[in-house]
């Protein structure tokens, strides 16, 4: 048995093992493209095909794994938008991007939309209702898309301003995937297409808490369920009532969640600034590598012809 390790700070055996700063590894991280003309952070920026495809190359460029494309807001305050709105506003988008080769999220709970992602070359779907619609299973089967199921207190339509509590809403998220996740693979899903993603901000509640108990469960949440967890905190409410910060200026807390979950083991973070988490995710992992390197014994510093680092 190797002795402990001996800090090359401390000159001492460190105590019970850390856990590791990426134990999943490195998340993917997923782009946010709305196409919409009322999103909750950037509504009607990116409306128009060119400004949509540039915002999405944009996002690739800055290290965006996927980029996920929503034509429907879902925030408390959304205008509702029908299937056939949806697939005019990606259409366009979707098309160039997949020719491109880029992988594409489709974000809608629409089964027709989603009938029109599949068939578009999207690879991912994201539904914010967990895909309810059993008469849809057969069709996501037969595709080759991964699954974001998420979860929702609003089983319809879009997020809502409700007050909930924190251990309640937790013990039926955990309900709510472990019957969702067997329906999708009794219907002939395979369990490796499928991702978890607890849902944040008004998905679970007006306040803070619920959203909070989700993302410090991340580790839980990826034990019971058996595979990779997606999370959403990017510019949400629950950062906002927290910190009293607009929208605008929700970047620092949404970097401070995404880097907690990253560390609980979230496999995909989704997230409108790219740049952000991607040079976070960096240094964590420079970190890492660097705590993973034998450092030498303190006494090496002392020995004849050590040189004495510069302060």
């Amino acid at each position: 048995m190797t002795s402990p390790a001996i800090s090359p700070v401390t000159g001492k055996t460190p105590g019970p093992a850390t856990t590791p700063l990426l134990p999943a590894g490195r998340p993917q991280v997923i782009g946010i493209v709305n196409i919409t003309e009322d999103s909750f952070s950037d509504g009607g920026r990116y409306l128009a095909p060119a400004d949509a495809l540039a915002h999405a190359r944009r996002l690739r460029a800055e290290g965006a794994d996927i980029i996920e494309l929503g034509a429907a807001a879902s925030h408390p305050d959304c205008k509702p938008v029908t299937a056939g709105e949806e697939q005019r506003r990606l259409a366009p988008v979707l098309e160039e991007l997949a020719a491109d080769g880029i992988p594409i999220s489709v974000d809608s709970f629409e089964p027709a939309t989603q009938r029109f992602a599949i068939s578009g070359g999207a690879a991912y779907l994201n539904d914010i209702h967990g895909f309810p619609d059993p008469g849809l299973y057969g069709i996501l089967a037969a595709s080759r898309c991964r699954l974001v199921v998420m979860h929702s207190m609003q089983r319809t339509g879009p997020a809502a301003r409700t007050i909930t509590d924190p251990a309640a809403v937790w013990a039926g998220a955990l309900r709510f995937f472990a019957g969702r996740l067997a329906a999708l693979q009794a219907a002939g899903i395979t369990r490796d297409r499928l991702i978890v993603d607890p849902g944040l901000g008004y998905f679970l509640s007006s306040n803070p808490e619920p959203s909070l108990t989700a993302l410090a469960g991340i580790r839980e949440l990826k034990a019971r369920s058996g595979g990779p967890v997606l999370v959403s905190p990017s510019r949400k409410s629950f950062l906002r009532t927290l910190t009293g910060r607009d929208t605008a200026r929700a970047g620092a807390a949404t970097l401070a969640a995404e880097i907690f979950a990253a560390w609980q083991g979230a496999d995909y973070i989704r997230t409108h600034d790219v740049t952000a988490i991607g040079d976070a995710l960096t240094v964590l992992g420079a970190i890492t590598s660097q705590c993973a390197t034998p450092s030498p014994h303190p006494q090496e510093r002392d020995r004849p012809g050590a040189v004495e680092p510069s302060r």
